[in-house]
């Protein structure tokens, strides 16, 4: 398994030869130290928390489980990874290659109270025929029975702002000199922002 904590930068292009221009987001790692280890005997479950800079004067860790959702006997069994991350070992770009898989999870960018047309996409009423001033309300909200509005319903609320985990991301660009990794397409978050990166298989 492989992880790392970066900070993510921006999206720009690479341009390659074989499929032309990439859309691609940089990601800065500076070198990850492992703190400490969370096993099934005494925790249940296995993780490895790793520390890395946020600012100059800040820094942040986070915690990489191996092996969600199993049971201890399984967890056992994995336990033997745990001593790849001894305490104090750096994790850097280079562990991951162009063309390798990964995951991406970040806060995605919060937007504040919006209404049902942004929040959910919702059409919206039309914008004739005597309208005036309600083409993005939301409309009826439930019937006369069960008087009372039903679990689930879709209305406006506060939107972003949420944990979002981005699957089978390429790495196009890796730069081990400079610590930074490029993945094809989107990451969630503002620049910036912390984000983790952990190997697709």
């Amino acid at each position: 398994m492989k992880f790392l904590l970066g900070k993510k930068l921006g999206m720009t292009t690479l341009f390659d030869e074989a499929k032309g221009a990439l859309n691609m987001t940089l990601v800065a790692c500076d070198p990850n130290v492992v703190t400490l280890h969370r096993t099934a005997d005494k925790n249940g479950y296995l993780a490895v928390q790793v520390e890395t800079k946020k600012t100059k004067k800040k820094n942040v860790a986070h915690e990489f489980r191996i092996g969600k959702d199993l049971d201890k006997e399984a967890l056992a069994g994995l336990a033997s990874e745990l001593e790849t991350f001894a305490p104090g070992t750096e994790l850097k770009v280079s562990q991951f290659e162009v063309g390798e898989k990964v995951h991406v999870t970040g806060v995605t960018k919060a937007k504040g109270f919006q209404g049902v047309v942004k929040r959910h996409g919702f059409r919206g009423a039309p914008a004739s025929h005597g309208r005036k001033h309600d083409m993005r309300k939301p409309g009826s909200i439930g019937a006369t029975f069960p008087e009372h509005v039903i679990k689930g319903r879709r209305m406006a609320g506060r939107m972003g702002g949420e944990n979002l985990t981005v699957r089978n991301l390429s790495v196009v660009y890796v730069n081990e000199a400079e610590g930074l990794i490029g993945l094809r397409g989107a990451v969630p978050g503002v620049n910036g922002r912390i984000v983790k990166i952990t190997s697709a298989k």
